[in-house]
């Protein structure tokens, strides 16, 4: 797993094309910004040693797999660590996926169930630490970024990726389908990416690609491509 410092708060953690990230705080302790994939757990935690600074909090954008995979993992080596993830998506982390029309027992691509449960639920605009949760439906359907107050850093999840230029999830591209293949609703999606935008973001993290300085104007680009499929696709929120 790379390491890469991006400011003095933000460190990206890369296991191939998968991201997740330690934010410092100002008590010398640190945030995890989701688990990666299953065996990433040991990785984490050796690079959170190296910085000196403990994991105290984990917050989950969302359920998929490659964002929670070592959830659990970490969660035995880590004593009282917190658990946070949206209220809308809790019920994908415990294995409903009636939100997908699963039936019970059904489980969607992509996701897993974990034994760890969530410590706490959030909710839109609830502060952890100096980070605003920010509602992102639409990659899936409670999918959450986090807007770092301190320095404007949007820790964006997968509402949007940087691997193949700025994309918002759910738009179809030829040259990289994922972001459509792995999203729950276009429409929702593009709602999302416009909100997002609108905080004014000076970096965009995302949980695929590298991290990007002064965004806002390949965000809005990718916007506007996302609320025009949007509005051709016939699918509604």
């Amino acid at each position: 797993m790379l390491m890469t410092r991006e400011t003095r708060r933000l460190y990206r953690l890369t296991r191939a094309i998968f991201n997740c990230f330690l934010v410092c705080e100002e008590d010398g302790s640190a945030t995890l910004i989701d688990t990666g994939l299953p065996g990433s757990a040991s990785s984490i935690l050796k690079r959170a040693r190296k910085l000196g600074t403990p994991i105290r909090r984990i917050l989950l954008t969302h359920a998929h797999q490659d964002h929670v995979g070592s959830l659990d993992a970490l969660c035995t080596q880590l004593s009282g660590v917190e658990i946070f993830i949206g209220a809308s998506e809790a019920p994908l982390l415990a294995g409903d996926c009636s939100s997908y029309g699963c039936p019970p027992g059904k489980r969607a691509f992509g996701f897993i169930k974990t034994r760890t449960g969530p410590s706490h639920l959030l909710q839109d605009g609830e502060m952890v630490g100096a980070l605003q949760t920010v509602f992102s439906p639409g990659h899936t359907p409670g999918h959450v970024a986090f807007f770092d107050t301190r320095d404007g850093t949007l820790l964006a999840g997968d509402s949007f990726t940087t691997q193949m230029g700025v994309v918002a999830a759910g738009v179809f591209k030829v040259y990289f389908p994922l972001p459509r293949w792995f999203s729950w609703n276009l429409p929702a999606a593009a709602a999302s990416a416009r909100k997002l935008c609108d905080l004014r973001p000076t970096r965009l993290a995302a949980g695929h690609g590298r991290t990007l300085e002064d965004p806002r104007e390949a965000m809005e680009r990718a916007t506007h491509i996302a609320l025009r499929q949007a509005a051709h696709s016939g699918v509604a929120t």
